[in-house]
């Protein structure tokens, strides 16, 4: 294929498109950043991708990683089993950790990407659904309160809650979290 268009209707619908295009720009904000691409991606692979950068970011810090034997956790983390999730920061300047379920897994390990900075933080699971159930930062996705299949933890990037300040903030301070609770690679 050489990347021409050929067909009128086609030639057509890119010169309808390139009219509106202006009416959908993209974020500026996100212009040079390494991890624009990211941005990109439909949410499903953003998962993945939090995943994977998590993942590698252990094993390059001698952490023992390897993928979970089932859905019930995304990662094995020097023996323990962790669910990794990956929120860019939003329009509105929040983090929203989405998808937390109630599943068989020690730790959430939640990964906050900015255009030029990240953030990280080691909730140990009992933590999250404690805070679920009383409505404290972690709310229901869908229902509302009665909500019980998934909840999210939301807030702006400048001030997390203070109950998250003991399992991390920058991306060292979750590690040490992370050392501590799993255990040296």
């Amino acid at each position: 294929m050489t990347g021409k268009i050929t067909d009128p209707d086609v030639r057509l619908l890119a010169g309808i498109g390139g009219t509106i295009e202006a009416d959908f720009p993209l974020n500026e904000e996100w212009g040079g950043s390494p991890f624009s691409w990211i941005t990109l991606r439909p949410s499903r692979q953003r998962g993945k991708i939090g995943e994977m950068l998590v993942a590698g970011w252990l094993a390059a810090k001698n952490m023992s990683v390897a993928p979970s034997p089932d859905s019930q956790a995304d990662r094995i983390v020097n023996g323990r089993r962790v669910e990794v999730k990956l929120s860019t920061r939003w329009k509105n300047g929040q983090y929203k950790f989405q998808q937390i379920r109630d599943q068989r897994y020690e730790f959430i390990v939640c990964l906050g990407i900015c255009p030029y900075d990240a953030h990280c933080w080691v909730v140990p699971k009992d933590e999250i659904m404690r805070r679920w159930k009383s409505g404290d930062g972690v709310h229901s996705q869908h229902g509302g309160q009665a909500g019980v299949d998934t909840a999210w933890l939301s807030f702006a990037v400048e001030h997390p809650p203070a109950w998250l300040r003991e399992y991390g903030g920058s991306l060292s301070d979750a590690f040490q979290v992370l050392k501590q609770t799993v255990g040296e690679g």
